[in-house]
């Protein structure tokens, strides 16, 4: 886990993250903060494992944990998150030690984490991960939440 820890100590990484913080201060819900990455991180490997998919442990790690990070963007430049995040991420991983062919694969990731698109590849653990993150069963803003109901985790889910 050599190179996750790099790009958590990675200076542009942290700041992405306060960018992230200061955005979402007055969200009560569903924040895209290190809590959120970290349980899609968790989630998304023990679905690798489950399934027997077979993917780097780094690799689910590094997506998951740069996934939203441009969230900030999209609330202000209104540049979908997901192409942001992938745009910040793309220096980060080169710095952290990522082949051009693994950062490929999180980059395709990233971009497509917010679609639903069955294969068991990366961007599919990515998406499921992301959605089972939440624990919208125990949520106090549940009420204030702008996901349509049927797609709420009104039960835990894994």
């Amino acid at each position: 886990m050599e190179r996750i820890n790099r790009i958590l100590h990675h200076p542009d990484y942290q700041n992405y993250l306060e960018e992230n913080i200061a955005a979402e201060k007055d969200r009560v819900f569903c924040r895209h903060n290190m809590e959120h990455f970290l349980a899609v991180a968790r989630i998304a490997m023990l679905l690798n494992l489950q399934e027997n998919l077979q993917i780097e442990q780094e690799i689910v790690y590094a997506a998951a944990i740069l996934h939203d990070i441009g969230r900030f963007k999209q609330y202000r430049e209104q540049i979908p998150h997901e192409l942001a995040s992938a745009k910040l991420a793309l220096p980060i991983l080169k710095d952290c030690g990522f082949s051009d062919e693994e950062i490929a694969y999180i980059l395709d990731a990233i971009t497509a984490h917010r679609r639903n698109e069955g294969a068991d590849n990366l961007a599919d653990l990515l998406y499921r991960a992301d959605k089972m993150s939440r624990d919208c069963f125990a949520c106090p803003a549940k009420a204030a939440c702008n996901w349509p109901d049927e797609k709420k985790n009104h039960i835990l889910i894994l």
